[in-house]
């Protein structure tokens, strides 16, 4: 049922005039990237293809679908035995797109393709969104450190799949237990600035949490003034304290001064931590601060202000022949696409062809993009781990020429040649 009503109205139609059964191909990809990006992120894909399994219509969802009058008794009858026969193939997640990127294709009978187009876009438009700005801020942040942080600012099952995210693009751990239960993320955190209220002074509360969670915990000193919560944290915990996180002010003056005040507390090895409303631009102007890690949240769960990766799911082919949408402004290249990067003897990306009904020409360097995930309806064995794809994302950022990996405004990347 995660689909939308027109997908079940356009299978009842199809039944009834027999070309439900026709062999179609759909892709899914981006006319334009989100103003001010350079590149897309894949993410979601695995995730889809687990809803995928689930993929079915029980009796009470066929019974509500009935009475609400939105399939009749042939669609009903369809559904009661649906399970998904074609095949999907794709981009692996972690790969760069770029628009008209053919990041997903889905084959089979036009019934069986049209009732996942709204399950694809949900899925991957989400994760891809999130995982893109997630990548922006691992490259602002040069190395350091990011937590996910943002369960809070989201609906509860997007927080996961958005911790999920952000652990593809780099981020090393997140906040949310129910990503670190199903996928395996690393968890971090320690309290927030009501423990530090519950109790009669701060100095009470650092030594509580310090006799619970041991000096590697992290002390958060800007519940009232940081000069004397970074002394007290100290006072408390010694100098052998992890860390001390700052989630208020002006963080660039107080990374400084919070630095300059441990070093002089003979407490050169606490870190400090940075959080409150961080994106890819604030922690791109911290870089030449002494932080050790950022904490990011809002952010990251709604794409940096693009929170939809933009994609959409077209039907390009009809019994192997290519169909076209014309319509102003959203038109759409007939046939089933192939797409290669190609990149200079260096490794640097420097285009990526896509050619519909065929294979580019191979040019040394070439890579193949695109990879098979589902035939006849059975999931393959080889679809990359979460670990993989978070490598292969890391490999793709260091491909692309410098310019790509700026914030500012300009052209993607590189191009797609379309042939």
């Amino acid at each position: 049922m995660l689909t939308d009503h027109y997908e079940l109205t356009m299978i009842s139609a199809a039944l009834h005039d027999g070309t439900a059964d026709r062999q179609c191909v759909f892709e899914v990809f981006a006319r334009r990237l989100p103003p001010g990006r350079r590149y897309g992120v894949v993410a979601g894909t695995a995730r889809l293809l687990d809803h995928l399994r689930n993929f079915r219509f029980d009796s009470d969802e066929i019974d509500f679908l009935a009475r609400q009058r939105i399939v009749n008794t042939e669609t009903a009858s369809w559904l009661e035995s649906f399970k998904f026969q074609g095949d999907i193939s794709g981009y692996q997640e972690g790969e760069l797109f770029f628009p008209n990127s053919p990041i997903l294709t889905v084959s089979g009978s036009f019934a069986e393709c049209v009732v996942l187009e709204t399950l694809a876009l949900s899925v991957l438009n989400h994760d891809s969104a999130v995982a893109a700005a997630a990548a922006r801020m691992v490259t602002a942040a040069k190395g350091r450190p990011l937590i996910e942080m943002g369960s809070r600012r989201t609906h509860e099952e997007s927080a996961v799949a958005a911790a999920r995210a952000a652990y593809l693009a780099g981020f090393a751990s997140t906040s949310n237990l129910a990503a670190g239960l199903r996928y395996g993320i690393p968890t971090a955190g320690t309290a927030a600035h009501a423990f530090t209220l519950l109790h009669d002074d701060e100095q009470a509360a650092f030594a509580s949490q310090v006799l619970t969670l041991g000096h590697e915990t992290t002390l958060l000193v800007d519940t009232y003034d940081i000069t004397q919560g970074i002394r007290n944290a100290i006072e408390v915990a010694g100098p052998h304290l992890r860390a001390i996180r700052i989630d208020s002010g002006d963080l660039s003056v107080l990374a400084a001064q919070s630095r300059a005040l441990l070093d002089e507390l003979g407490a050169p090895d606490v870190k400090i931590i940075v959080s409150g409303d961080m994106d890819e631009y604030s922690i791109a102007a911290l870089r030449a601060e002494p932080v050790d890690a950022y904490g990011a949240g809002t952010a990251v769960v709604t794409g940096s202000g693009a929170p939809t990766a933009g994609l959409v799911y077209k039907l390009v082919e009809v019994q192997g022949r290519p169909v076209v949408k014309r319509s102003e402004n959203k038109r759409t290249v007939g046939g089933r696409k192939t797409a290669v990067r190609r990149h200079k003897p260096t490794g640097t990306a420097i285009e990526e062809v896509v050619v519909s009904q065929g294979t580019p020409a191979h040019q040394p360097n070439d890579r193949l993009l695109q990879r098979r995930f589902v035939a006849g309806g059975e999931q393959l064995p080889d679809v990359p781990t979460l670990q993989q794809s978070r490598d292969h994302l890391r490999d793709c950022l260091i491909s692309i020429p410098w310019e790509g990996l700026k914030l500012s405004v300009g052209d993607p990347a590189i191009p797609v040649i379309q042939e």
